[in-house]
Formats: structure tokens, sequence, C-alpha cells
């Protein structure tokens, strides 16, 4: 770890934001990325600061922001930096940075409408696997029942999706939902079959109907 570095990861556990506010420019990325975090631990970080760094050249910058975007949410839901539309972080070039964005909005549970349909879509076809879970597990998170389709499509995606999909399944209504956990007892996977028998039976649902 590089001297300056210490220094703002110090600075964040004295709860001193200036050098954590200067290193926000810094030109080493991962000075920038402790930033953030210096910054979060402070309690002081700024939704405009994580909005400049949603827009870093560097997606490590990029991704850490999405997380503590998500972070804040959970810790402070009255903060505006909790509250940022993370629409535009979802089409990131990045996989990896899409994937947090999506992790980040299922922690903020409220999205806005483009939002949300963004998620949708990522959900059903994104290239990237990890993407399109984190996509499903949000969506399960928010429960708005517009989204049961892209839920219901990732119940027959990888194993990993089907299981975050059956999980998902949990925060939605009608037959529809219930017919695809019973039909999830049968899944090759076991995982996917213990969720989906863990659901229905916390949903009070017999498992044949």
């Amino acid at each position: 770890m590089s001297e300056q570095w210490r220094e703002v990861v110090v600075a964040g556990h004295a709860g001193d934001a200036a050098p954590a506010s200067a290193a926000l420019d810094d030109a080493d990325p991962v000075t920038r990325q402790v930033a953030l975090g210096a910054l979060a631990r402070c309690g002081v970080l700024r939704a405009d600061q994580l909005r400049a760094s949603l827009d870093d050249p560097e997606p490590s910058v990029r991704r850490r922001a999405a997380e503590l975007v998500g972070r804040i949410a959970v810790a402070r839901p009255d903060d505006e930096a909790g509250r940022i539309d993370l629409r535009g972080a979802l089409d990131d070039s990045d996989p990896m940075v899409a994937e947090m964005a999506a992790w980040a909005c299922g922690e903020q549970v409220t999205v806005g409408a483009d939002t949300l349909d963004a998620l949708i879509e990522l959900a059903q076809r994104a290239g990237d696997a990890l993407v399109r879970e984190a996509a499903v597990a949000a969506l399960g998170a928010i429960g708005q029942q517009r989204a049961l389709a892209a839920v219901l499509h990732g119940t027959t995606d990888k194993p990993a999706i089907r299981r975050r999909a059956v999980l998902a399944l949990a925060a939605f209504d009608g037959d529809e939902a219930v017919d695809a956990l019973r039909r999830a007892l049968a899944d090759r996977d076991w995982q996917v079959r213990q969720a989906a028998e863990d659901v229905l039976s916390a949903m009070g649902v017999e498992r044949s109907g």
C-alpha cells in the first residue's frame, strides 16, 4: 500500500474528511476508491461526489461508487447519497459495474420506472450471467408485480440464477409465481429444489395444487 493510500485510510478511521475529499481527484484510481470508502466511513460522502465517481474513467472506481450507494441506502435511508438513480450505471460497459449497480438497486428497493425497466431488461438479456443474477435478485427485493415475467424467465436460466429467481418469487403474488415454484421442486439442481420448498413453505402454499 502506498503512503498516499495509508494517509487516506487513516484519515477515514480518524474521521478526518479533508484528506479523503482531496484524494477523490488523485491520479491513482486505487486512491480514489480508498477515498470514497474513507468518506463513507466518516459519514460525509455526498451524492454529488458519488455521481462524479459513477462517471469515473476507471471501472473499479465506478463499481465502488455503486456499491457505496447501496450500502448508504441501507444504513441511512434518508440520505440523498443512497437514493441516487443508478440507471446509467446499469448500462455500464463493464459487467462488474453493471452487476454492482443492480445489487445496489435492490438495496434501494424504491427505484424509478426507467431504472426498473433497465433491471427487467438485464435480468432477461444481459450477456453476463452475474449481471442477470444480480438483476433478478434486485427485482425480487423491489417486488413490483410488472417485473414478474423477468423473474419467471430467471427460473429457466443457469442454476445460480434459477436459485435466485426462486427466492425472488416470494415477493410476487398470483398463480404464475406459485406454479413456477412448484415446477422448481423438480429442478435438476438440489439447491433450486430446496429454495422452492422453503419459499412455498414460507408462503403457506401446498407443494401441489
